[in-house]
């Protein structure tokens, strides 16, 4: 053998090897493309291990590049999707819960676990969940049905009232089911039916009086020289009533539009409740009681309009005349309370019914007892936003029988 022979064998020889080592290469970018593609499932960041170079098969390289990009964008919105609905969940005011087509809850939000006091119920069944029959009944048959269906009901135990809308999807099979909490729009509307019907009460009483004594007056009694006057005097009080009614709405409906300025300034709280006993100290000797204020000269001025204040003061302290029984007291009291400075009317009168606590400062309500003592039943209620106008909050603690005190918040001019 020669040594071209011995040449070329080698030639041949190299050119194999690197024939096979290209083959191998290939081969194993190619092994390790696929393994990249099949673990992008469990690896968020398979893209950037992605193999970049895969010779001879530039194109199908750089299609699997571009289809796992797309893959990525897809994946990412998705995620950013999920992130979005969580955080809508999270802090919507209904409720909302997702079952499966064999009943099981898979999705439910904060405000639906609040609804039906339970804790985190994934994974277990609408009937553990909502435990409230009439509720499990509309769910079964929307599911049987395949319709939208609605139940309302008012939960004894917490008082709210909810309405569940479900809604089934037929090609999934799962049920959404949205609870919303009407207990607010009931409360409201049961406001606004005794408004009226006590409207209606209140004008009602002096329109039927001044019918009855026009006619009076008319059949004859106009040149009754003694009873004239007299009727004519009933006429007065119930027009009187009539237009300290209408003027009482008109400040109301001024004060809850915004549309009346305060005129602040600094006050003294032991001056002002002196001020408002003063006023009424007449009034509580008439009716045999005892008129007493508590408030120390030290106390640290209050920023508020005096007028407003007084009028505020001024009906606590007539309510208290009126279902304080002769011997009783009432006591004007005035101490700080952190920020805020807390006046307050106490007495020794009938109290007030625990389930009428809430109520009071509603327009036009009173209790049935208060009915024949006169008054428009808005007193309270102008009371109630003459101090929320000033920052400050009212409410009334009272035992039935031992007497009520009606407080308030006034900020103190620091």
């Amino acid at each position: 053998m020669n040594w071209y022979t011995t040449i070329l064998i080698l030639l041949l020889a190299a050119v194999s090897i690197w024939l096979g080592w290209r083959i191998f290469r290939q081969n194993k970018n190619l092994a390790d493309l696929t393994n990249a593609i099949q673990d992008a499932e469990s690896n968020d960041r398979f893209l950037e291990t992605l193999p970049l170079d895969v010779p001879q098969i530039e194109d199908l390289s750089n299609a699997v590049h571009g289809l796992a990009e797309y893959m990525a964008a897809r994946i990412h919105e998705a995620e950013s999707g999920q992130q979005k609905l969580a955080a809508i969940l999270e802090r919507m005011s209904d409720g909302v819960v997702i079952a499966d087509n064999n009943g099981i809850v898979t999705l439910i939000n904060p405000a639906a676990n609040r609804f039906f006091n339970s804790s985190s119920t994934v994974g277990k069944s609408v009937a553990e969940v909502i435990r409230h029959h009439q509720l499990v009944e509309a769910w079964q048959r929307s599911r049987e049905s395949g319709n939208p269906q609605e139940e309302s009901i008012e939960i004894p135990l917490t008082g709210h009232f909810l309405r569940l809308v479900i809604q089934p999807d037929l090609r999934s099979g799962d049920t959404l089911l949205l609870v919303q909490d009407l207990t607010r729009l009931r409360r409201l509307e049961k406001v606004r039916q005794d408004f009226i019907s006590n409207v209606s009460h209140e004008l009602r009483t002096p329109l039927a009086s001044l019918k009855a004594l026009s006619e009076t007056l008319r059949d004859g009694a106009l040149n009754d020289p003694e009873a004239a006057p007299r009727f004519l005097e009933r006429i007065e009080t119930e027009v009187d009533a009539l237009t300290q009614m209408a003027q009482e709405l008109l400040d109301l409906s001024r004060i809850e539009s915004g549309q009346v300025n305060l005129n602040l300034e600094r006050l003294s709280p032991g001056k002002l409740l002196s001020s408002v006993a003063e006023r009424m100290n007449m009034q509580v000797e008439r009716a045999g009681l005892n008129l007493s204020v508590d408030a120390s000269p030290d106390l640290p001025e209050i920023l508020g309009d005096r007028i407003r204040l007084e009028q505020v003061l001024v009906n606590l302290v007539h309510n208290a005349v009126k279902f304080t029984k002769p011997g009783g007291s009432i006591s004007l009291q005035a101490a700080p309370d952190g920020e805020m400075m807390r006046i307050s009317v106490q007495d020794t009168g009938a109290g007030i019914p625990s389930d009428e606590l809430e109520r009071v400062f509603e327009r036009f309500y009173k209790a049935d007892r208060a009915r024949s003592g006169g008054g428009t039943g808005l007193g309270l209620s102008i009371a109630k936003h003459i101090v929320e106008a000033h920052g400050g909050q009212i409410g009334v603690e009272s035992i039935e029988g031992q007497g009520s005190t009606f407080f308030f918040t006034i900020p103190i001019n620091n």
